[in-house]
């Protein structure tokens, strides 16, 4: 049996999603539908101002607050991350280059030797 409830969406959560999605579709419609009166700073800040309000709509939502929740929860675990110190990269970054090189040439040397059997065996070698 599942005992994980559900979330439960209103109908004035639906309501405000689909009212912003009307916003911005207007918005980006008039961004273009101005084009030949207005100047582009007005019709970008327009468009800034209509998505600022439109983010802020959405924020209201349930789906809105858990996003805002998951970023401030990811926030604190970035803070968690022991990131690696400068000389601990720059080890890391030569050894991958060095690998990367050992790997290479041996690709190369088994290549050739591929090639020059596959020529010994077909006739075409001197």
């Amino acid at each position: 049996m599942n005992t994980q409830a559900e979330a439960q969406t209103s109908i004035l959560d639906i309501v405000k999603q689909v009212f912003s999605v009307v916003l911005v579709v207007g918005g980006v419609a008039a961004f273009y539908y101005f084009s030949e009166q207005v100047q582009l700073i007005y019709r970008v800040l327009g468009l800034i101002v209509v998505i600022g309000t439109v983010l802020g709509l959405m924020f209201t939502t349930g789906l809105g607050r858990s996003v805002w929740s998951f970023i401030q929860e990811s926030k604190i675990e970035v803070r968690k991350v022991v990131w690696p110190t400068k000389d601990e990269t720059t080890r890391t970054t030569l050894l991958v280059f060095a690998m990367v090189t050992v790997v290479a040439l041996i690709l190369w040397l088994l290549d050739m030797f591929l090639f020059w059997g596959v020529r010994l065996l077909t006739g075409q070698g001197g």
